[in-house]
């Protein structure tokens, strides 16, 4: 996946993997339980329409813009946490 130009799939999974990765998704589907990953820009739905998924496939290969992931999706989050709980969190 991360040799790809962009990435075709209906898979949630795949949406956020190519989102953390910078690679153009086209979803096909109507919506997503991951909508971060459209409003950032790293997905798009095409629906399982020919026409849908061909304007958006051109979109894609057209766009010159890599996408980037969401400020927090850096694999960080435990440390922050740790963090948080180091400063205001009970004593363990």
């Amino acid at each position: 996946m991360f040799n790809c130009l962009f990435m075709i799939t209906d898979s949630g999974g795949i949406q956020e993997e190519t989102t953390i990765l910078g690679i153009p998704c086209i979803t096909l589907r109507k919506n997503t339980e991951r909508p971060v990953t459209i409003t950032q820009g790293t997905n798009m739905p095409a629906r399982v329409v020919k026409e849908k998924i061909m304007s958006t496939f051109e979109f894609q290969a057209e766009s010159k813009k890599r996408p980037r992931p969401p400020k927090f999706w850096d694999g960080k989050a435990a440390e922050r946490i740790i963090k948080v709980l180091a400063q205001k969190g009970p004593k363990l």
